[in-house]
């Protein structure tokens, strides 16, 4: 350990809060940046909250300088079923935060790696979460605009503390940015879409609010074909997916959650919502019953939002060539062109460098890539192989 920093263990209310004000100190002066919701942070670190401490276990430090100022933080963790899917059994590290300084970047990483040492892991990968995928994940590398909900947002430099300590790009995940308008459509998508919406045998919907079990049960039935055969994505039930969809439904706009089916069968959705962000901006990252009100202001009176942001997107295997995205964004076109749709820009988030028939379908409707996140790893071994995730065909 350097003389000039030291490390003290997130342990208690006083350290917690630390752990969560830093990195307001950090990014002060960055008007992009957003600070997230207290409470979206330390449920992750919540053993009662987080399904992954089962099999699992996650630590937090803040790191001290010389003057006792606090000047970073980071977090680790694993989960033994996820981190035996790679070549080497893999943890991860996250919600790093750091002064652009190598020597304290250094004292962050290596309590990191020798904890996840002593737990059997022989590599982390980095800024990652301790849950799913969609959340808290990746180094922003390039689009440095603010964040949309959850994602991270970070200061440029970080990409070279990671670097210059060892971690390799293991994969780009993509935020793909379209404006509002059906006048970017690629003519073929238009065509087919259309040819879609008007064949019997196939039914394009918003959902129904009041019917929110039925949707939930479809969502498993194509996620759990669609998502769950990437590594790292586990199978969901339809209790997890009613729990999820009743969270959201105080901020679901029905016009963006649409669902296809193949003569009655669940065949794919695309899932959009409000950028929560643009609201929590103002929060300072307590959600208390005021901000909670002045949220549902934002939402239902003021109407002020004007970003939706694209949660997820699947078509089950054996449709996904049938041109089924092509009827959900021509169903979707329908909502676009009325005067009462208020949002002028869509963000599809994260879509990987690996996954190169979901960035040509982004591509397609007129995405472009508006943002990079970099998920590093770290081998702890050098002298074994470094590979990059493997590429979906």
């Amino acid at each position: 350990m350097s003389n000039s920093f030291h490390l003290i263990e997130v342990i208690n209310k006083k350290t917690r809060t630390a752990f969560l004000e830093l990195p307001k100190k950090i990014n002060r002066e960055d008007g992009n940046w957003i600070r997230p919701l207290d409470e979206d942070i330390e449920k992750i670190f919540d053993p009662d909250k987080n399904k992954r401490f089962r099999q699992g276990d996650a630590i937090r430090w803040i790191l001290k300088d010389e003057n006792n100022k606090d000047v970073g933080r980071i977090a680790a963790f694993y989960e033994a079923s996820s981190a035996k899917k790679n070549e080497q059994p893999t943890g991860g590290c996250g919600f790093f935060e750091c002064i652009n300084n190598m020597e304290a970047a250094i004292c962050l990483f290596d309590a990191a790696k020798e904890w996840l040492k002593k737990n059997g892991m022989q590599a982390m990968d980095g800024p990652v979460n301790y849950g799913d995928r969609d959340h808290f994940w990746g180094c922003l590398a390039d689009g440095f605009y603010p964040p949309l909900y959850n994602m991270p947002y970070n200061q440029p430099y970080y990409n070279e503390l990671f670097t210059n300590y060892g971690f390799r790009n293991y994969f780009n995940q993509y935020t793909y940015h379209i404006p509002m308008t059906t006048d970017l459509l690629d003519p073929v998508i238009v065509e087919n879409g259309k040819k879609l919406l008007k064949n019997p045998s196939y039914e394009f919907r918003n959902v129904d609010l009041k019917k929110i079990e039925k949707f939930a049960e479809d969502f498993v039935i194509i996620f759990n074909e669609a998502w769950a055969k990437f590594p790292g994505v586990k199978p969901t039930r339809k209790k997890q997916a009613l729990t999820l969809f009743l969270k959201m439904k105080p901020v679901i706009d029905t016009r963006a959650v649409l669902f296809a089916y193949h003569e009655g069968r669940p065949i794919g959705f695309f899932i959009m919502i409000p950028d929560l962000y643009q609201s929590y901006r103002k929060f300072d990252g307590k959600f208390h019953l005021i901000n909670k009100l002045r949220l549902m202001y934002d939402l239902k009176v003021a109407k002020s939002f004007t970003n939706l942001v694209g949660l997820i997107f699947g078509v089950v295997p054996d449709f996904q060539k049938k041109g089924i995205p092509n009827g959900i964004i021509m169903k979707f076109a329908e909502q676009v062109v009325k005067p009462s749709f208020r949002y002028t820009d869509l963000e599809m988030n994260w879509i990987g460098d690996f996954n190169p028939n979901m960035m040509r379908l982004a591509e397609q409707i007129g995405a472009r890539i508006r943002k990079t996140h970099i998920t590093y790893r770290y081998l702890f071994d050098s002298s074994k192989e470094f590979k990059r995730a493997k590429r979906i065909r």
